[in-house]
């Protein structure tokens, strides 16, 4: 059969095997998660530090170096631990050989959170320049890298440093663009891996961090002054697992979670298991079947599990997928794999990872409350107190969901997305729940422009009809009675539990302008008082949208600052036009389409687990004071400078 015209030529030459570092390089997803420019915590550059400092802290773990040193200066990572180095020979083999390290026999990593050969890998290929030097018992063996590619190697045989491995890298600018390291991120990376590791010392710029109450230290130096504790922080540790349990008087849980020294930010099995066994071991105690939700309204606390050969969701490890303690497989004398009766491999399974925190927590926490009567109350009233708003705030909820689907106000609020609905989509639940987004508008016209060029798919977009109120000022009642936030609540699927989120990226999009900006704070005004695990967990962003379109005969380009607009103008040169976007509405459908897609701009809200909501809340949305007025006037740029052009 002749070959169709237009199609090209399938042949054995198209098959082709990629080597390990070129698939790093085509394929970083699959190794660090996301690229990014360093403005998220969960961006590649702050995957590729961790990478190297958990190689560290696993040779810490095993008993080997107290210190490692961090330095960065320009973008260029430098970091040295005093374990026991790279085998001198292997050095080479373990940074630039996929699938090979040492972690795959649990006898000299038991409990590592890198297990897979990949990580100094990925951290080699995706950096400009990437250098390693291991040193032992007075030798060294060195290499040199660009892009993943072996430059040079060699050995010292007369080295004069103590045992250890040094790692010096840039990452890679064509990979990751215009990136820079946000300190603020590396210090809390830094001060997790010393609250986790007792008694390692780990020194970032000259700076030393090192705790000697693990996570009580964490959770007492986060819990800002307004936010004080209702009873002293509980303390509780065994072999393999750690938690901090107290209460206080902010909306929510504030939970920080651990997995091997790994911060699982998107929490999984073992946090889940700690939630539940917090309202189950309270609900005991009092004898009474308090809801859950209320007895764990307003906690703040800290678990860290150690297991063996932990499986991570993802590249970057941040949720726990693991069920047991550890599961691995049987094999008899001669290392051959033990079978079961049907033929398929014998699996030796420890306790369930739910068991296991479950059964530490009645245990523990229940001796702790019997020893400790005088905090027994004030738990009892902060449990009852939630109890009583919760059930006051739902009945006003249920009223005003039934008069708006009466009114029909629901459909009319929310396009929502064919994820929800569709089996086909839902198959690939991780992939697609990852990607899910809603949009939060204002008015018809820009609901109406996202809608139009959205991913149907996994895009959905609610539109708010006007100013929201501000929660700041307002009490939960009166919010409750709210028709638009009431419904964004239904919309999102928060209503009960912040598990039962629809969306993994709450997006709010509003307009460039005075009127745009006071929408975006009374909305994240309300997620901040109500419910700012939303944002610890990194759900809620805000949209970019270009501010400036420059174009010529020679091309288009949109620009998202004036920086921008002037590098625009100078590269299109002569002829340009400008039009300055004041509102989304202004950007047609088939133009806004770049910028909803797989490279639009977001900016993650953060908000860190030492910074108090109460104070940030009262800067922003209380009492025009001095302070927010000076603030003002030093950050605001006026019309006329955004519109200025100078060509």
């Amino acid at each position: 059969m002749a070959e169709q015209k237009g199609t090209s030529s399938y042949s054995d030459d198209s098959i082709r095997t990629l080597e390990g570092v070129e698939h790093i390089r085509r394929r970083p997803g699959m190794y660090i998660g996301r690229l990014g420019n360093g403005d998220n915590p969960g961006d590649g550059i702050y995957v590729l530090l961790k990478e190297i400092v958990d190689n560290c802290v696993d040779e810490f773990a095993m008993g080997f170096g107290k210190q490692v040193l961090i330095t960065l200066q320009d973008n260029e990572v430098t970091v040295r631990d005093f374990g026991r180095g790279i085998p001198l020979d292997s050095v080479v083999k373990a940074t630039s050989q996929l699938n090979t390290g040492a972690k795959f026999d649990d006898k000299d990593f038991k409990k590592s959170v890198g297990m897979n050969g990949v990580g100094t890998k990925a951290v080699n290929a995706l950096s400009s320049h990437f250098y390693v030097e291991s040193f032992r018992d007075g030798q060294s063996s060195w290499a040199r890298y660009e892009r993943g590619r072996l430059q040079e190697s060699g050995k010292n045989p007369t080295a004069n440093e103590k045992n250890g491995t040094l790692v010096r890298f840039t990452p890679d600018s064509d990979m990751f663009g215009k990136f820079n390291y946000n300190m603020d991120y590396v210090e809390t990376m830094v001060k997790n891996y010393s609250y986790l590791k007792k008694g390692l010392a780990l020194v970032l710029n000259g700076t030393s961090y090192k705790s000697e109450n693990g996570l009580l230290d964490l959770v007492n130096e986060n819990m800002a002054e307004s936010e004080k504790a209702i009873y002293p922080p509980i303390h509780l540790e065994d072999t393999d697992i750690e938690i901090v349990l107290t209460h206080g008087n902010a909306y929510g849980e504030n939970i920080a979670s651990f997995v091997n020294g790994q911060n699982t930010r998107d929490g999984g099995t073992h946090l889940a298991a700690f939630r539940e066994a917090i309202a189950k071991t309270l609900k005991e105690f009092f004898k009474k079947n308090y809801a859950p939700e209320d007895c764990r309204q307003g906690v703040v606390g800290a678990i860290s599990i150690q297991i063996q050969e932990p499986n991570f969701e993802g590249q970057t490890k941040t949720k726990l997928g693991s069920t047991y303690m550890w599961e691995k497989f049987l094999l008899d004398a001669n290392g051959n794999p033990v079978k079961n009766e049907d033929g398929s491999n014998a699996v030796d399974r420890g306790p369930t990872i739910r068991s296991f925190v479950n059964d530490f927590v009645s245990r523990h926490l229940n001796n702790y409350l019997h020893m400790h009567t005088d905090i027994v109350p004030l738990i009892e009233e902060k449990i009852k107190a939630s109890q009583a708003e919760r059930e006051e705030i739902s009945g006003i909820q249920k009223k005003t969901r039934e008069k708006n689907k009466r009114a029909n106000i629901y459909n009319k609020k929310l396009r929502d997305c064919r994820y929800h609905f569709n089996d086909k989509l839902a198959a690939d639940k991780q992939e697609e729940k990852e990607k899910s987004s809603i949009f939060i508008t204002e008015g018809d016209s820009a609901s109406g422009t996202i809608t139009k060029v959205r991913n149907a798919n996994n895009q959905a977009v609610f539109s708010l009809r006007g100013k929201p109120i501000n929660c700041y000022k307002e009490s939960r009642k009166r919010v409750a009675e709210n028709e638009e936030l009431n419904l964004l609540i239904s919309a999102l699927g928060v209503e009960n539990d912040l598990d039962d989120l629809r969306y993994n990226n709450i997006i709010v999009a509003t307009d460039a302008d005075d009127d745009g900006m006071h929408i975006r704070m009374l909305v994240l005004t309300f997620f901040m008082k109500y419910y700012p695990d939303l944002i610890r967990r990194g759900h809620v962003h805000i949209l970019q949208t270009p501010l400036f379109r420059v174009r010529n005969k020679k091309g288009t380009r949109y620009c998202y600052s004036p920086d921008e607009k002037e590098e625009a103008i100078n590269e299109l040169k002569t002829g340009v036009e400008i039009t300055r976007f004041k509102g989304l509405g202004e950007i047609s459908p088939n133009e806004f389409v770049d910028f909803i897609g797989e490279n639009m701009r977001l900016d993650l809200v953060k908000l860190s687990d030492e910074e108090s909501i109460a104070d940030i809340m009262e800067f922003y949305m209380g009492d025009n004071t001095i302070d927010r007025q000076n603030f003002i006037r030093k950050n605001l740029r006026s019309e006329e400078e955004l519109e200025d052009v100078n060509i």
